[in-house]
């Protein structure tokens, strides 16, 4: 198989490893850090009203397309009501309604919000505004003030801000003046210059919203203004004229209707609360996938029972350990017993730590090796000298737990967890190196073996590394690609360096 073969095939899983974990961490928003929170805000409308003798019908705008938010979940509280959501020209709305009802009811709305910078404006272009019906000293008073806006702008976002400056100069303003009534609240001054921008032919609403700040008390909601300039959404405050949507800002609903309304009930009052939160961003994670109809959770890790999970969070680190022994062995050369023995060595020093699992493993395997030379005096057939050295340490990892248990030592109890099977194979391994090619390979394999296993352990134990295995599995894949590659390497190791030196070509100074 030619190398172009190889080439491809590792750009291909790289690919697609890459192209699963962007769209699992940027789409869906999987966690690429430990422990990561996301977060979120809690909001609240409670409607307060006195019914009448009749039926009753409450109606409560509620957020629908909110640019850089999305929901995450939302409920409706209220006793002896139904409540229906549906469409509206304002967004969505929710319709609390009762034949008959007394005293005074309240009703909430709640909602949590979360950043999503996926989720952008509508991006279909609205049709061009009917002109506004006036009388004839409003008409010309509105071309007039056109004209002048057009000619001292020079797009339609420069156009909204001297109209909006004008509309700030209230009174003073001669043209401003015809148009003005009594409120000048920032939710006038928008709905104003959206009747501007639509003698002006061009696609005005008026947004109203919260900001997301934790607040003691209720928040007071205001309004901004959406222009659309043939391509898409413009943002504008009517009262600073900063251009922008502001990052903190959460729509609420649009257009000039009121918050909420009451059909059968007077005394209406709407509170409107927000309050700050965290929460483990796998959470949000999963509802977002499941909001936007992903499987992408149902056929991930986080569907296996706990307990599974556990198993698993181990099992997936064990292609990285893998990954450390193939760079030391094929690039390094530090000799070992075996190829997975060092990293199964690792996933006991877990258990045991580092140091306390060197110091125990070499305890093992020395005791075991002397006996290991005694059996190997009595001439026995190969399966029964392997099962008495199995024997022999299952009773040393016995003695050594009981010993640790008398002196207070908790890391020698963790014993029993190293793998019985490869210290039994490691003792039989090393005693057969040590009598064909030497007390010193052996020495120098066994020595090996530590060192691999001890840095496969600092690798496989760095809780981020491991976080992203188990979240982003796919990204095992990559390790195909280094073994792949690495597969292919024939050249000197640093440590034949040294032994070929007399053959190396000397580098000219």
């Amino acid at each position: 198989m030619n190398k172009k073969h190889i080439y491809f095939l590792a750009a291909f899983l790289t690919v697609l490893s890459i192209g699963l974990f962007a769209y699992k961490a940027e789409v869906l928003g999987f966690p690429v850090r430990p422990q990561q929170q996301t977060e979120i805000w809690n909001i609240e409308a409670a409607v307060r009203f006195r019914p009448g003798p009749a039926a009753v019908k409450a109606t409560l705008r509620i957020p629908s397309l909110t640019p850089g938010f999305s929901l995450l979940d939302e409920n409706f509280i209220s006793r002896g009501f139904g409540v229906t959501t549906s469409s509206s020209p304002a967004g969505r709305e929710a319709q609390w309604s009762a034949r008959e009802a007394s005293g005074t009811q309240t009703m909430y709305y709640r909602a949590i919000v979360y950043r999503d910078p996926m989720r952008l404006a509508e991006d279909t272009t609205p049709p061009f505004p009917t002109p506004p019906e006036l009388d004839e000293p409003s008409r010309v008073a509105l071309e007039a003030l056109i004209a002048e806006a057009r000619r001292q702008s020079a797009d339609v976002a420069s156009f909204t801000i001297q109209l909006l400056r004008r509309i700030n100069q209230g009174d003073q303003d001669p043209y401003v003046r015809v148009f003005l009534k009594h409120g000048e609240s920032q939710a006038d001054r928008a709905q104003l210059a959206t009747i501007f921008l639509a003698g002006a032919q061009i696609p005005a609403r008026v947004a109203h919203g919260v900001f997301l700040r934790s607040a003691p008390g209720a928040v007071q909601p205001e309004s901004i203004l959406e222009v659309h300039d043939g391509v898409q959404w413009l943002y504008f405050n009517p009262r600073t004229l900063q251009q922008g949507l502001p990052p903190d800002f959460f729509i609420w609903w649009r257009g000039e209707y009121p918050i909420a309304e009451v059909d059968g009930g007077h005394d209406l009052d709407v509170t409107l609360a927000v309050q700050g939160n965290l929460m483990p961003a796998m959470v949000v994670a999963e509802r977002r996938a499941e909001a936007a109809g992903s499987h992408a959770v149902d056929f991930s890790l986080f569907a296996l029972p706990i307990a599974t999970q556990a198993v698993y969070s181990v099992l997936l680190m064990i292609p990285v350990g893998a990954l450390v022994i193939v760079v030391l062995r094929n690039f390094v050369g530090v000799k070992t017993f075996g190829t997975f023995m060092p990293v199964l060595i690792a996933l006991a020093f877990r258990e045991t730590r580092l140091v306390w699992g060197i110091m125990l493993f070499a305890i093992i395997v020395s005791l075991g090796l002397l006996i290991r030379f005694y059996l190997e005096k009595l001439r026995l057939l190969l399966v029964p000298r392997l099962t008495c050295v199995l024997t022999v340490v299952v009773l040393l990892m016995v003695a050594v737990s009981v010993l640790s248990q008398k002196l207070g030592l908790q890391p020698g109890l963790s014993l029993a967890l190293f793998p019985i099977v490869i210290i039994a194979m490691t003792i039989e391994r090393m005693s057969i190196v040590w009598e064909e090619r030497g007390a010193s390979e052996a020495i120098q394999e066994g020595v090996g073996s530590l060192i691999v296993a001890a840095l496969a352990y600092v690798v496989m134990g760095i809780n981020w590394l491991e976080h992203l295995v188990f979240v982003f599995p796919e990204l095992l894949l990559l390790v195909i690609v280094a073994t792949l590659l690495a597969g292919r390497y024939t050249g000197y190791r640093l440590l034949e360096l040294h032994r070929f030196k007399g053959v190396l070509p000397e580098v000219p100074r």
